[in-house]
């Protein structure tokens, strides 16, 4: 009798609670989606290992005199000349993430960014108030890259950082597969 009423109870409790579940399916369903259908990005061109520039370019271009360390993985690159506060120059590329966060995030570090073009894409530069370093980013789709130069605490790199960052990322431009 005892397992004969346990089946019975067990049985119960498996039909209500899968009654309770199938109602607010159905009913959820026939209300319609809850929102947009999340955007899938479409991949920009390939920008290759370090925006496709050598080290040597970056060295000559970038003005960083002799590179001492370069860090390099699938998503960016950084190279540093000599020293404790030398000048550094960092390239990242970002599949799929807005342009806007980015200056966003280089406002909120006092660096304003102004509206350019390289190689018929749009962007911006944002150099620092004091002309030391400067983040150039190009959008490509829904895609965009960053070329990013600093001179560095104890750097008597003269001119703009901004120079350096767009000839690098014309070079990107010029490179894209």
């Amino acid at each position: 009798m005892r397992i004969r009423s346990a089946i019975v109870l067990g049985l119960t409790a498996a039909f209500a609670l899968t009654g309770c579940g199938s109602d607010a399916g159905s009913s959820e369903e026939a209300e319609g989606p809850r929102g947009p259908a999340p955007k899938v990005a479409a991949l920009g061109p390939f920008v290759g290992e370090c925006g496709h520039v050598t080290d040597d370019e970056v060295r000559d271009v970038g003005g960083l005199g002799q590179i001492a360390g370069s860090f390099k993985n699938a998503v960016g690159c950084n190279w540093q000349s000599g020293g404790m506060g030398g000048a550094s120059i960092t390239f990242a590329s970002y599949r799929g993430s807005p342009l806007e966060r980015e200056k966003a995030w280089v406002t909120t570090h006092g660096r304003p960014p102004e509206p350019i073009t390289v190689g018929g894409r749009t962007g911006f530069a944002a150099l620092d108030p004091r002309g030391q370093i400067c983040d150039l980013a190009v959008q490509l789709d829904d895609d965009f890259f960053e070329w990013s130069t600093a001179f560095g605490s104890f750097s008597n790199n003269g001119g703009n950082p901004c120079d350096r960052s767009r000839a690098l990322a014309e070079l990107t431009i010029e490179r894209l597969e």
